[in-house]
């Protein structure tokens, strides 16, 4: 796997310089994703298909998460 060249960051990264938000590099066959304010610490890498039920988790109301004792 290669690394990524072109990172876009997400549309609700905030105000001033948007460094408070994630990024995320498309390729053919996995989605990167790394935190904006540290582009040269490691990155999550999933396989395209796993990206969607990840963020679909990330979206989930904690109570849907289940709960750690």
């Amino acid at each position: 796997m290669t690394t990524p060249t072109v990172w876009k960051k997400s549309s609700f990264s905030g105000g001033g310089e948007g460094n408070d938000c994630v990024e995320i590099a498309e390729g053919p066959t996995h989605i990167s994703v790394r935190d904006s304010k540290a582009p040269a610490r490691a990155t999550l890498t999933f396989a395209a298909p796993s990206f969607t039920p990840f963020i679909d988790a990330l979206k989930a109301p904690a109570a849907d998460a289940g709960s750690v004792e």
